[in-house]
């Protein structure tokens, strides 16, 4: 143990902690910008720099570690001059104008320079300008950019895709795609971790909501909205509701409040997934356990992208399956337009969702079985979603318990954990146990696949059949586990995916809490749903089984295979 004063304070703290971490431990806040715990831990904004006795220099608390002695001060006049001067140094090269920003009030420079008083700019300020391709799902705004190198970092380190990096030196230092090349002509997943990271501005998603609104105030179209599992978790962040408050009911009186016709639940849809990719999964069954190579979920777009480029070998391996989100738009005009008795073309499908690739994903040219448009026309973030309910004043403490519509707002248990990593797995073994012996296992024989790690293993044995399953989630541990199947050295049957760090209730879409972490807070609420239904499997829910009696026939009938499935090789991603 360290022994060190800071502002006075006793601290004692274990040999190798930094003066950031050790204050934090008594209470003392240090102020920083370009920090990421164990991610980015350069000082490169100095914004965190602090005085330590005998030292005529200032140092960054984020790299540098306490020594035994050790007296520092956090806020001592030369510190909150230099580091007043280092944010107005940053704020020089930086489009300050807030009031036109999508993270204003949501701005870790814009607190900073509030909390240190700055009323005034002596330096004149020179932005960066480049050409930004709003059309994009992801782009960066260079004139926002304070060179923090997070996304960098984020992407390097977790994701393993090195798509971002840093461009030029001295003054003209910034960050861009590596080899120059547009984003769009990346190998970029659309993850959208590097946005969930960024302190300011500078990356965003591309805002939908004006399209939505369009079809809203549209006398003619019949708007369908959808809702996914990993939303109900974090949409009343931004209106400051617990999450017991923050119903996907009282979510749905706020979209009827705007004026959206139907409000469905995408876990209809995940349960529809469950039927449709379990029973593939036990079709491919023997072919799995000959070849040694297993069947991938295909539920995340931003894996899709990801295996397309990084491992297109075993693009085959995927399942065949939409994903919930395609899935539910095809049903929705098809068989709800059916039940409406209304023209497919009149209905226009917006879906909320945790991610940013799903934007793509609904644009993709052979994803859409629907004879004219999109399954899906419109993809909202969660923030989006936030902002669409900004926008209309909605207030969280005036909202009611509203139901879904039916029949595509029922859902079981399974449907809604799909938004925690594990969740897809384990609501297709459930499924899986009972198409093979007709008989429900224990709701909970398979939460050995819940939990945080980025790379589970589990072996289950269904009627005499052994199956090895693994999930994994965040590319970097992706990028583990497929060398590991290509040597050999793992062997699985079935294997689920989720590009983002503890699944979609992390996603790149979702509310940005900076240096806060609400994973296990928003996926204790999805088990906590699952546990409370009546109904914990897919293959009970009411509604998809006259959905199959009605129209669809039978899982992986043609009728299913044409609406529910598609070619994964049916488009390309660049190389």
């Amino acid at each position: 143990m360290v022994n060190l004063i800071i502002n006075n304070q006793k601290v004692q703290v274990e040999e190798g902690t930094t003066i950031l971490e050790a204050a934090k431990s008594v209470g003392i806040e240090i102020p920083t910008l370009c920090y990421l715990k164990e991610i980015n831990e350069i000082g490169a904004c100095r914004v965190c720099v602090v005085e330590v006795e005998g030292s005529d220099k200032l140092v960054t608390a984020c790299n540098n570690k306490v020594q035994e002695g050790m007296v520092v001060y956090t806020h001592s006049g030369k510190v909150r001059k230099v580091r007043k001067t280092n944010v107005k140094l940053i704020l020089s090269q930086h489009d300050f104008r807030c009031a036109t920003c999508i993270r204003s009030g949501n701005c870790s420079l814009q607190k900073i320079s509030t909390e240190l008083n700055i009323g005034e700019m002596p330096y004149d300020i020179e932005t960066e300008k480049a050409d930004i391709d709003r059309k994009y799902p992801i782009f960066r705004d260079a004139s926002k950019c304070i060179k923090c190198m997070r996304c960098v970092q984020v992407c390097d380190k977790i994701q393993d895709m090195h798509v971002w990096d840093i461009a030029n030196t001295g003054a003209r230092t910034t960050i861009s795609v590596r080899d120059g090349i547009k984003l769009r002509d990346s190998a970029c997943t659309l993850c959208g971790q590097c946005v969930a990271n960024c302190p300011v501005g500078a990356l965003r998603e591309r805002d939908d909501v004006g399209r939505a609104l369009e079809a809203v105030e549209d006398k003619d179209i019949i708007t369908v909205i959808q809702i996914a599992p990993a939303i109900r978790t974090a949409w009343g962040e931004d209106l400051g509701l617990s999450k017991e408050e923050a119903t996907i009911n009282k979510l749905a009186d706020a979209l009827k409040k705007i004026g959206f016709d139907y409000i469905f639940d995408t876990s209809f849809s995940a349960d529809l997934t469950i039927m449709e990719e379990g029973s593939e999964f036990l079709d491919r069954l023997p072919e799995i356990k000959e070849s040694k190579l297993p069947m991938f979920t295909s539920c995340c777009p931003g894996w899709v992208r990801y295996i397309k480029t990084q491992y297109p070998e075993m693009v085959s391996r995927l399942s065949s399956a939409k994903s919930p989100q395609q899935m539910f738009g095809a049903i929705a005009k098809t068989y709800y337009a059916k039940l409406l008795n209304v023209d497919p073309s009149k209905i226009f499908c917006v879906s909320i969702m945790p991610c940013t690739a799903k934007k793509h994903e609904s644009d993709l040219p052979n994803i859409n079985a629907v004879e004219n448009g999109k399954d899906v026309d419109v993809v909202l973030t969660t923030r989006e979603l936030g902002r669409l309910l900004r926008k209309y004043h909605i207030k969280g403490d005036r909202l009611k318990d509203v139901e879904l519509d039916q029949p595509l707002g029922m859902h079981t248990g399974a449907g809604v954990i799909f938004g925690a990593t594990g969740g897809v797995m384990e609501a297709a073994l459930r499924s899986a146990y009972y198409l093979v012996t007709k008989e429900n296992p224990e709701a909970d024989a398979f939460k050995n696949v819940r939990g945080r790690d980025g790379w589970k293993e589990a072996e289950f044995e269904i009627a005499g059949t052994k199956l090895n399953v693994a999930v994994v989630s965040g590319l970097g541990n992706t990028r583990k586990l497929m060398d590991a199947i290509k040597r050999g050295d793992a062997v699985y049957d079935f294997v689920e995916v989720m590009s983002c760090p503890g699944g979609c209730v992390n996603g790149g879409g979702q509310p940005i809490h900076d240096g806060e972490d609400f994973v296990d807070a928003r996926t204790e609420v999805l088990y906590g749903l699952d546990k409370v239904n009546n109904l914990r499997f897919s293959h009970e829910n009411p509604a998809v089984l006259e959905c199959y009696n009605s129209y669809l026939e039978k899982p992986l009938s043609h009728t299913s295979h044409h609406l529910l499935h598609t070619d994964h090789e049916g488009w390309n991603m660049p190389r």
